[in-house]
């Protein structure tokens, strides 16, 4: 079974000359604009440091425009097609042309799956604009992965709280299987709930080293979550490797970590072996 990545970027320029991303920096304790541009080799390096044979690249949209479009990821994907796998993106304030755009690119082997970010647009998943998204991904037959807890930049958190917000979504749509990314902290509970609620709600651990997981989480991964749980980096602001470096603190048996590592976005985002 293949390692897979849920969640990691190759960033444009336009991404890190975003304001938010210096109060990102400053919260992780990175310095230096070095650390975040990014490009297809040293991607392909951490991945391979790291035992990665796919990662997901996100395609950005926000309220002031494109970030990283999804032809940037495109073209991305082209350069390492064994490697890449796509999550493209949409502006939610045409609705109409999102829905086209999504029907142009997911294609469900280059691109799999739909990302938007809610802190970044400051509306929760349950605002009716995202509605026709998943529409959309229910008709393509891709997951919609969003993010789910606190923020790192300093943007509102209360859009990633996921009661109520993701409890409307779950219920209005029982067809959409929906990813939440960066775990969820500090509404851990809340998460839980919803996956023992809801069989089409994953959680994946990107921006997050292994070894700080919360607790609960982690025994949620061991027991009836085993399937319900992906790996992610969020890529470059953390490495694969780091984040993979104390994966055996999780004590998870032989099933569990080859769910966790790839097999449960394999059959997620039909990716094949």
């Amino acid at each position: 079974m293949p390692v897979i990545d849920a969640w990691s970027q190759v960033l444009t320029p336009r991404f890190v000359e975003a304001p938010w991303l210096a109060t990102l920096r400053r919260w992780m304790g990175k310095g230096g604009d070095h650390y975040w541009p990014t490009s297809v080799e040293a991607t392909l390096a951490a991945m391979d440091e790291a035992g990665v044979d796919v990662s997901l690249i996100s395609a950005w949209h926000g309220p002031q425009g494109s970030l990283i479009s999804n032809d940037e990821v495109a073209a991305t994907i082209e350069r390492a097609p064994r490697r890449f796998a796509g999550l493209a993106t949409v502006d939610l304030n045409n609705p109409v042309k999102a829905v086209a755009e999504l029907r142009r690119v997911v294609d469900r082997r280059r691109f799999v799956g739909v990302r938007v970010v809610p802190w970044l647009w400051d509306l929760p998943p349950n605002d009716r604009r995202y509605y026709p998204i998943y529409v959309a991904c229910v008709e393509l037959g891709v997951p919609f992965c969003t993010q789910i807890g606190h923020t790192g930049p300093l943007c509102r958190s209360e859009p990633g709280r996921p009661i109520p917000y993701l409890d409307d979504v779950l219920l209005d749509f029982p067809d959409l299987v929906v990813v939440g990314g960066h775990v969820g902290f500090p509404w851990i509970d809340e998460v839980i709930s919803l996956a023992h609620k809801y069989p089409n709600f994953h959680v994946d651990t990107s921006a997050y080293a292994l070894h700080r997981l919360p607790a609960g989480l982690v025994e949620f991964m061991r027991g009836e979550g085993r399937s319900r749980v992906l790996f992610g980096s969020n890529w470059p602001m953390l490495s694969p490797a780091r984040c993979l470096a104390r994966l055996d603190t999780l004590q998870l048996d032989e099933e569990a970590k080859s769910l966790f590592l790839g097999g449960n976005a394999a059959r997620v985002f039909g990716i094949a072996s």
